[in-house]
C-alpha cells in the first residue's frame, strides 16, 4: 500500500513548483508571444497563432539584423571553448605537482571571477588602445571573454585531474610510452568526456556573455549587444521569436554535449 504524504511534502512540493514556475516562467512567455500571425504585438492577450516572427528573425529589421551577430557569437563562442580547453588542460596538469608560488598562482588565476564585468571590459579595451590595436568583436572581445571562462574551465580541470589515477600513467610508462603518447593514449580518452562539458560552458559563457563585451566590440556587435540595442527600435514580436530561436539552439547544443559524453564515456 502507498504510504501517506505529510504535509510536509506537499507543502515542499509546492514551493518548488513556484520555484520552476519563477525559473521558467519568463521563457513560457516569450515562447507564446513569439508564436503569432503578422497582427502579433508584444503584449498579451495573443491575437492569432502562427510562426510568421519565427520567419521574420531571418530578415533584415527596422535597424540590423540577428542573423550576421549570430554568427559573430557562434564564432566567437566557439574559439573561447576550444581556447579555455587549450589554456586549462595544461594549467591543470601543472597543478598536479605543487610548486612554489602555485598558491598564488591559483588565486591570481580565479581573482577575475570576483572583478566587475564592465572594469575587464574597459581594461582590455584601455590595454589595445595603449598597444595600438584596434578593438573589435573577435580579438578583443575574446580576450575579455577568456578572462570569464579560462578560470572556471581550470577550476573543473584541476577537479578532474585531482580525481585522476596516477596508476595508469606510470604503467604506460613502465611499458615504455613516452610522456606525449601517455597523454594521448591514456589520460586525453579518459577525461575526454570532461572536456565536452568544459566545451560547453565555455562555449555558453560566451555565447551570451554582454558586459565584458560591451566596452570592446568595436564596429560590429555581438548577438546580446545586438539585441540590447534593437530593444529601443525593435518594437515587434521578433526579438520575442529570436529567444525563442536562441534556447532551442542552446538545448540542441546541450543535447550533442550529453550524446558526446556519453559516446566517449562508452568508449
Amino acid at each position: 500500500m502507498m504510504q501517506k504524504r505529510s504535509l510536509t511534502f506537499y507543502l515542499l512540493a509546492a514551493f518548488f513548483c513556484l520555484f520552476v514556475l519563477f525559473l521558467y516562467g519568463p521563457m513560457i512567455t516569450i515562447f507564446i508571444l513569439s508564436l503569432q500571425g503578422p497582427d502579433g504585438t508584444l503584449t498579451f492577450p495573443v491575437r492569432s497563432f502562427g510562426f510568421y516572427w519565427l520567419g521574420q528573425v531571418f530578415q533584415e529589421q527596422r535597424v540590423g539584423n540577428f542573423v550576421e551577430p549570430f554568427f559573430r557569437s557562434l564564432a566567437l563562442g566557439f574559439s573561447v571553448a576550444a581556447l579555455s580547453i587549450l589554456v586549462s588542460v595544461p594549467a591543470a596538469m601543472a597543478f598536479r605537482n605543487r610548486f612554489k608560488g602555485s598558491n598564488v598562482i591559483f588565486y591570481l588565476t580565479i581573482a577575475s571571477l570576483i572583478v566587475p564585468s564592465v572594469l575587464v571590459s574597459l581594461g582590455v579595451g584601455i590595454t589595445f588602445q595603449v598597444l595600438g590595436l584596434s578593438t573589435n568583436w573577435f580579438s578583443s572581445g575574446l580576450g575579455a571573454h577568456l578572462t570569464w571562462t579560462v578560470p572556471f574551465a581550470f577550476l573543473i580541470m584541476v577537479g578532474i585531474f585531482n580525481r585522476f589515477d596516477p596508476s595508469y600513467e606510470e604503467a604506460a610508462n613502465d611499458l615504455g610510452a613516452s610522456e606525449t603518447k601517455t597523454f594521448q593514449e591514456i589520460v586525453l580518452p579518459l577525461i575526454a568526456p570532461s572536456l565536452i562539458g568544459v566545451m560547453i560552458l565555455g562555449f555558453t559563457l560566451s555565447y551570451d556573455e554582454f558586459t565584458r563585451t560591451s566596452l570592446v566590440s568595436g564596429q560590429y556587435n555581438t548577438l546580446p549587444l545586438e539585441i540590447f540595442g534593437m530593444t529601443t527600435n525593435v518594437t515587434s514580436p521578433a526579438l520575442y521569436a529570436l529567444g525563442t530561436l536562441t534556447t532551442l539552439f542552446s538545448f540542441s547544443a546541450i543535447a550533442i554535449g550529453l550524446f558526446s559524453y556519453q559516446f566517449f564515456s562508452h568508449r
